[in-house]
């Protein structure tokens, strides 16, 4: 019988010690989800001046993420009389966000204008840098915002 009990300790405690194991291998492995990109984001100091080729007032929502992508609804101000209304996703590699946004723009007496803008934007803290340039119905678009997250 002391066998016996001695025989199955044995056996638990391999039990035991090997689903540990593999429970620390899985979780040492395993893509470790990281929320830096969810959420609201906003420009910093929003711009309301005209800017005749620029975009500025940016505003992002993560509606879908993962480990290292984010995508969700954008919005922006072009040429400062245009609301662009459109999405973005982006991807994150370190500390730097490869992304895009698309949309289309109204205002001005123009309507349906088609912007798409692209950079490659930096997390610096609580914010991110976001150098971008861009295609528009009028004119192409580049310039600089700083966003934080809300």
């Amino acid at each position: 019988m002391t066998r016996r009990l001695l025989a199955l300790a044995v056996i638990c405690s391999a039990a035991v010690i090997n689903s540990a194991c593999f429970e620390m291998f899985q979780q040492s492995t395993a893509p470790k989800t990281i929320n830096l990109l969810g959420g609201t984001w906003s420009s910093a100091t929003p711009n309301s001046e005209s800017l005749i080729n620029s975009c500025t007032n940016f505003q992002w929502t993560a509606t879908e993420q993962s480990a290292t992508t984010a995508a969700g609804n954008f919005s922006a101000t072009c040429f400062g009389v245009m609301q662009l209304s459109g999405t973005a996703s982006g991807t994150l590699s370190s500390s730097v966000v490869t992304w895009q946004a698309s949309g289309l723009a109204n205002g001005g007496g123009i309507t349906n204008c088609a912007i798409s803008l692209s950079g490659t934007a930096t997390l610096e803290g609580d914010q991110i840098r976001i150098p971008f340039t861009g295609t528009t119905c009028q004119m192409p678009v580049s310039g600089t915002e700083i966003l934080r997250k809300q």
